[in-house]
Order: C-alpha cells, then structure tokens, then sequence
C-alpha cells in the first residue's frame, strides 16, 4: 500500500509516514530510524519527526536509545504472546459486542472479503492488509471507540510479525476455513459464542507464528 499524504500537521505526517514503515515491514525489527532521512523524506524539519517517533515509542513500536537514536522495537516470543493474548480477550469483547449490531448484509460482506484474504495469501503484503480490514470491518460494529483504539495500537505491534509470518516457506495456511469459523458463529448470533470463537482464532494464529520466532516461551 502506498503512502499517501493528507492534510496533516508536519507530526502527524511523520507519524503516520514511521508507522506505516513498520507495518508493512520496509523498517524492521532492530533496524534504526534516522530522524534526518525521515524529515528529508518527507520534506519537513527534524523537529516534528522527532516528536513523532517519541509517540510511536509510548505506543511500544520504538525503543529511544541512548547511542543509535530510535529503533524499530523487536519483540521476542514472551511479549508477542501477551500482545496476541491481550488482544484475544479485547477483540473477543468487541466481537461480542458488535454481533448485536450485525445484519445479514454485514455477513455477506465479511464472507466476501474472506475471498480477498484467501486470493492474497501468496502474497504476504496484500494477505495481511486484507487479514486487518476484515478484523477490523468485524470489530467496528461494536461501536466502542476506545476499545477499537486499543485493538488498533495491538495489531500494528503485531503486523510486522504477521508479515514475516506469512512469508515463511513451511507455514501451512488456513486462512479461508478459520475465518469461515468466525463467520458462522456470528450467523448464531450468539455474542458468547461469537466472543469464544474469536478468541479460539487469535491464539490459533499465535500457536502457528512463535516457532518462527528466536525465543520461544518457556
């Protein structure tokens, strides 16, 4: 997806320029941000991108570092699962909440945008963008912003990992057939049901992406 400007301050610009950067994996885990390359790619000063990259590491997606300046944040297996785990109970809570308020066209919807992530499930680029609209299509319904917020801040920490995930050659997909299971539950209409499914499919896709990962939990 490319990047596209709008009216924004020159901090909100930067802002969404380095996160955007992360999540689709041009600035990886460990690899540092230089404040100068991003004002220059932008066409504004140092000071605006470096009030950018203090807020995207409050947000947990940069470490501020004494010798190297900002860092993409690496996260290693214990804290990707508390992300993966945090997030199945908050997306669990929203889906819950948003099945209340789903009709029969939403469905019909999210069962064809279940195509549009099985057709980019060779390419990783457009599998995960396509894997987060339909999450976050699904989660909207609950009409809690702040809930949506935080689910927002949690899959761009995890993005970047989904991304190396989904590029690996021993990775077995099961894209169409676990998001098919979200959707019949949802046709229940039963928000514990809905809750309880959605949870079953986070920790699912965290069970298959930690072996990819340096430190495994103990």
């Amino acid at each position: 997806m490319a990047y596209n400007k709008v009216a924004v301050s020159a901090e909100e610009e930067a802002y969404q320029y380095v996160q955007q950067e992360i999540r689709q994996g041009r600035l990886l885990p460990g690899q540092r941000v230089v404040t100068e390359a991003i004002a220059a790619r932008i066409g504004t000063s140092r000071m605006p991108v470096r009030s950018a990259l203090l807020r995207l590491a409050s947000e947990g997606l940069l470490d501020m570092r004494a010798n190297r300046g900002a860092v993409v944040r690496s996260l290693n297996a214990r804290e990707l699962l508390e992300v993966f785990e945090i997030r199945a109970v908050l997306e669990g809570l929203a889906v819950r909440n948003a099945v209340r308020n789903m009709e029969s066209s939403h469905l019909r919807r999210l069962a064809g945008m279940i195509d549009h992530i099985d057709k980019g499930s060779g390419d990783y680029l457009d599998w995960t963008t396509a894997h987060r609209e339909f999450h976050e299509y699904l989660c909207g319904f609950c009409q809690q912003p702040r809930l949506l917020a935080q689910l927002a801040d949690l899959h761009s920490l995890m993005e970047p990992y989904m991304r190396m995930w989904a590029t690996q050659p021993g990775r077995v997909p099961r894209m169409r057939e676990a998001h098919e299971e979200l959707v019949a539950a949802l046709e229940t209409g039963d928000p514990g049901a809905c809750e309880a499914a959605m949870r079953r499919h986070v920790m699912n896709t965290v069970d298959a992406l930690l072996p990819y990962l340096p430190d495994q939990p103990r």
